[in-house]
């Protein structure tokens, strides 16, 4: 796990559009910004908009460190006033950033095969995680990486840059315009039968609905999961208690995490999920 997050100002290298409403943001930080895990994410805000926005929770999709200063990247989606600002800000211009924040992913040790499930956006800490985190506890190699990459449509499927020559690359797309024709946990629940849970160790991100998938395809099944969840956040530090989320406790009950700071990543068998809306 990283330092304790700290709070500076970012400048802007690039921000361009790489897909239909989604967008990736270089950002340059001091040296002294401390490195990040993979899973971990930074809220970042605009000082110089009008308006008293809040800032804006975004996973860590890039890192890296040069002579004199280190470079982000992040990937985001236009989905409100917040992000829409974001993107329409241009190289040079300055973000208040603070962070990384978060409990990141983990290793375990004896893993052989990793599983990779992203849906839209959550794309962004698993490439993470695949270029900078998948080295065992035991320092012995991953012998097996697949990557399932899901998304409406074909037009909106992000990082394939980042994927190609460095998984076993599986797409999906709910309308079947690329890869497998459905959603990401379709392909997932089809495959899942053919893999050893004692060294396979699964990694997803992606929107609630997916999520939920996985603990319906996951439930009572021996392989292990961890998932970063996607919530709203307003102060990244635990205080306002908006990004709450129920989970199992080891005595059986139900008690609340907070995902800004006991997560982002959980234990996907310790989630509980609400039950869907009636009609």
């Amino acid at each position: 796990m990283s330092e304790k997050g700290s709070l500076l100002t970012a400048q802007i290298i690039d921000n361009r559009r790489v897909a239909p409403a989604h967008f990736l943001m270089t950002v340059r930080l001091p040296l002294s910004f401390a490195t990040p895990f993979p899973g971990q994410f930074v809220m970042i805000r605009n000082d110089e908009c009008d308006g008293p926005l809040l800032a804006r929770p975004l996973s860590v999709y890039g890192f890296e460190r040069q002579q004199d200063h280190a470079v982000m990247d992040l990937l985001y989606r236009v989905a409100g006033r917040g992000t829409s600002l974001f993107s329409r800000m241009i190289p040079g211009e300055e973000l208040r950033f603070f962070g990384p924040l978060g409990k990141g992913f983990s290793v375990p040790a004896g893993v052989k095969r990793v599983l990779l499930v992203a849906g839209g956006g959550g794309v962004a800490p698993l490439i993470f995680l695949l270029h900078k985190g998948l080295l065992p506890a035991d320092g012995k190699g991953i012998l097996e990486t697949i990557f399932y990459l899901g998304a409406r449509t074909a037009e909106l499927l992000t990082g394939l840059e980042r994927l190609c020559g460095f998984c076993d690359l599986k797409i999906c797309t709910d309308d079947g315009s690329r890869g497998y024709h459905g959603p990401v946990t379709g392909l997932l629940k089809h495959d899942i039968g053919g893999f050893d849970a004692g060294d396979t160790v699964i990694y997803a991100c992606g929107p609630k609905p997916m999520v939920r998938a996985m603990g319906n395809l996951l439930q009572g099944a021996p392989i292990r999961c961890q998932v970063s969840l996607e919530e709203r956040m307003a102060c990244g530090l635990g205080a306002c208690l908006g990004c709450a989320v129920a989970v199992r406790t080891g005595e059986g009950k139900t008690d609340y995490r907070r995902v800004c700071q006991d997560g982002p990543v959980f234990d996907l068998r310790d989630i509980v999920f609400a039950s869907p809306a009636g009609p």
